[in-house]
């Protein structure tokens, strides 16, 4: 086994200083700007940051659904390992219409979007929708494909199955809706699955049962899983790694439970600071985060975080940290540490 081989054999997917812009009349919105990370074989990354911070971005660009104009990537690789690391593709490199890439797109990565009642079609059920996904990867008969969605629908934990294999979307709660979803992403077996938000429009209780669920299909499935969300709580049960975002850049990463017990960049620190704690009255004052994301097409020199870092110096105004590791397995941009 050569040195490359063994290097890659764990990792599935790897971004290198991805760039996705957006040009308007406007100005040009950096959405994803310079991002890298990496993912490995049977782990959760979770994606994390405030509301336009381009965790969606970063995703809709991994699965080459940026569309063009205005949205292009300007720079960076998205590299696909496969067959162990043996093989490996560069996304960007295809073309987003070509069969190659639409192989890919739902057949070895698959995504769960943050509203399944939009993402789903009214027009036909769900037993239906699942079927068309599975023939198109697979290359299997109606049958055979109606026989395989009821057998997702079972392992997503529908209750009558049979039944709701022929209802429509808005038969459907919220809750088994976004199972539907989560059968239809599973359904061709993919290496890679991307969340995004996948239990915002939800009841905790359910929630819950999703999240469950997820973790369930993970180890029966052997994938690899992109958690997006702004939930901490969520990524502190089922994230291995986390990957901090603010303004179109990775500004931290490390491990779990280095993230929650260790933080180091202020953003990051401010936004374990803003969450409740319950069964805590009195105990912890919640300290949110001062100001406003800024615009995308703003240009801030130095740290993006500057105006709204309560330690802020000369040298972040003047000069953009870069992400760098300060110790094992946890890297920040901040030129604090």
């Amino acid at each position: 086994m050569d040195d490359v081989f063994s290097a890659n054999s764990d990792v599935v997917l790897k971004i290198n200083d991805l760039k996705t812009y957006f040009f308007l009349e406007s100005g040009t919105v950096r959405a994803v700007d310079g991002v890298t990370l990496t993912l490995k074989r049977r782990t959760t990354l979770g994606l994390v940051g405030e509301s336009g911070c381009g965790k969606s971005i970063t995703a809709m660009s991994i699965m080459r659904l940026i569309k063009s104009p205005p949205g292009r990537i300007v720079n960076g690789e998205i590299l696909l390992y496969r067959n162990g690391g043996r093989e490996v593709v560069d996304l960007v490199a295809l073309d987003p219409q070509g069969p190659e890439m639409r192989n890919i797109r739902g057949g070895e990565i698959a995504m769960v979007f943050q509203e399944p009642m939009t993402s789903l079609n009214p027009l036909y059920s769900v037993g239906a929708q699942i079927a068309e996904a599975i023939m198109l990867h697979q290359k299997v008969g109606k049958k055979e494909a109606m026989e395989r969605a009821l057998e997702m629908l079972r392992k997503v934990q529908i209750s009558d199955p049979q039944r709701r294999l022929h209802e429509y979307p808005h038969q459907l709660s919220g809750g088994m809706r976004q199972r539907v979803m989560i059968a239809m992403a599973l359904s061709c077996n993919p290496s890679i699955l991307i969340a995004d938000e996948p239990t915002t429009a939800l009841d905790v209780t359910v929630q819950a049962q999703i999240l469950d669920l997820m973790r369930a299909l993970q180890s029966d499935f052997g994938s690899s899983i992109i958690l997006i969300t702004h939930n901490l709580g969520v990524v502190s049960q089922m994230a291995d790694h986390v990957a901090v975002m603010y303004l179109g850049k990775i500004v931290e990463y490390s491990e779990v439970r280095e993230i929650f017990h260790h933080p180091l960049h202020p953003y990051t620190i401010g936004l374990l600071n803003s969450v409740p704690v319950l069964g805590r009255k009195g105990k912890k004052v919640l300290v949110p985060i001062k100001g406003m994301v800024p615009t995308p097409t703003e240009a801030i020199p130095g740290c993006p975080f500057a105006p709204r870092c309560p330690q802020v110096m000369s040298l972040c105004q003047e000069e953009a940290p870069t992400l760098r590791e300060v110790a094992r397995g946890h890297q920040v941009a901040c030129w604090l540490h």
